[in-house]
């Protein structure tokens, strides 16, 4: 079957997300990838700047964790992780526990970012079932956030301007507060933790804990928050007896500026998810952390275990990719790419805000977002990108970028020009 039969067979037969199967829009075929670059079966290139959805942070094909893939293809490339152990999930735990806040402890491997989330709100409610308090069985989260596709992962999704609305009335119900407004840069408004604080004083008797994305809310608007806001909550979780989660699926190894984004307030969470960025984006993979005092008291209980464990938890080859990019994370003077990547969307992009089809432009790491005044049409903006030779994929009101830690000085400019184009 030729190109255009693929293409044709998949728009007639292949389900592509937050799509519908009438009438499909066409799909670029991608033929290979190298480095930040697509490469089209039409013979165009083009430069990712989505990081295939914020996973391929060091960039396709990565010499060195094509390596490590390759060598652990010559071992085994899965093994159960029920009873049984191998060398890279060790070490990747090991990684993991030294990188992340010092209470994260405990190590829990999942198949995804949203299985991920699933994971931390079920020890959370196992948490509190161990100590012997049943009526702690919902969550608190703050209004556009975004936590993934799966059941409850929806459920702390923003309910009303969120992609999950329509699951509205089946998903089970738990609480939301206005979302801080004081800007990541700018002056701390005391008033934003007040909703929270009424909640948590009202509230804590019902809620097992609060899940919030820290600095930087992701899919659900990519808005980016005063960091004093996480140390306000930790404060208040602590009062109030409620543990704290934060979602770094998105944030995590230095897209924002930071290793993660709770290192802005010096913030130490009770669980952490961590995902897309983790395996450099070769393999579907995550892991929920947790604070020593959550494993105890759910291995202390009458279950005696985490009641969890899905078929491919700590699978060796993602394991192996993970562990070479959490090599690369660490030794790969990713910070000083990460800021020039910041100071290169900051010239290329601030300019827009004099467009008049601009509402904002944020920055921060290597994260570049331009707000519109109207929705995007998104099929007609993606051909006019990919005519200059770039791959986005804007939605709503938002077009962004999140590239590659690898990406070169003119090729960031080429992202930005094409933005620029588009906009203009």
């Amino acid at each position: 079957m030729n190109i255009e039969g693929l293409v044709d067979f998949d728009m007639r037969h292949v389900w592509h997300p937050y799509a519908g199967m009438k009438n499909p829009q066409r799909p670029y075929f991608v033929e290979s990838a190298e480095g930040v670059w697509l490469k089209l079966a039409d013979g165009r290139k083009v430069i990712d700047g989505m990081s295939s959805w914020w996973a391929v942070a060091y960039g396709y094909r990565n010499p060195k964790i094509d390596a490590a893939v390759s060598e652990q293809l010559k071992k085994m490339s899965h093994v159960m992780f029920g009873g049984l152990t191998h060398e890279g999930a060790v070490k990747l735990a090991e990684k993991l526990v030294e990188m992340t806040p010092r209470n994260l402890q405990k190590v829990f491997f999942c198949d995804s970012g949203s299985v991920s989330v699933e994971v931390a709100m079920k020890m959370a409610l196992q948490y509190w079932r161990a100590l012997g308090d049943r009526n702690k069985t919902k969550f608190a989260t703050v209004r556009g956030g975004y936590h993934g596709d799966t059941w409850h992962a929806m459920s702390v999704c923003d309910p009303v301007n969120g992609m999950h609305s329509l699951f509205s009335g089946g998903l089970p119900i738990n609480f939301f507060v206005p979302r801080p407004e004081s800007k990541f840069g700018g002056e701390w408004n005391p008033d934003d933790i007040s909703p929270m604080r009424r909640l948590l004083n009202e509230s804590s008797s019902e809620i097992a804990a609060v899940i919030l994305e820290p600095v930087v809310q992701g899919a659900g608007g990519m808005r980016f928050y005063h960091p004093q806001y996480l140390r306000e909550l930790k404060k208040l979780c602590e009062a109030c007896g409620v543990l704290l989660i934060f979602d770094e699926i998105a944030t995590g190894f230095w897209r924002s500026g930071k290793m993660f984004a709770c290192h802005w307030a010096e913030t130490e969470p009770d669980i952490m998810c961590v995902g897309k960025a983790l395996t450099g984006g070769y393999m579907s993979f995550a892991a929920t952390l947790a604070d020593e005092k959550i494993a105890d008291a759910i291995s202390d209980s009458e279950a005696g275990a985490f009641m969890h464990g899905p078929t491919f938890m700590g699978n060796p080859l993602a394991c192996a990719a993970a562990n070479a990019a959490l090599d690369i994370a660490r030794n790969g003077n990713i910070l000083e790419k990460v800021l020039k990547i910041e100071s290169g969307l900051k010239r290329g992009l601030e300019p827009l805000k004099n467009s008049a089809a601009v509402a904002d432009v944020r920055v921060l790491g290597a994260i570049g977002v331009l707000e519109m005044r109207e929705p995007i049409d998104v099929p007609a903006v993606q051909e006019r990108l990919v005519e200059n030779g770039v791959w986005l994929r804007p939605f709503g009101k938002l077009l962004y970028t999140m590239p590659p830690y690898v990406i070169s000085e003119s090729e960031l400019r080429t992202v930005t020009d094409a933005v620029s184009k588009v906009v203009g």
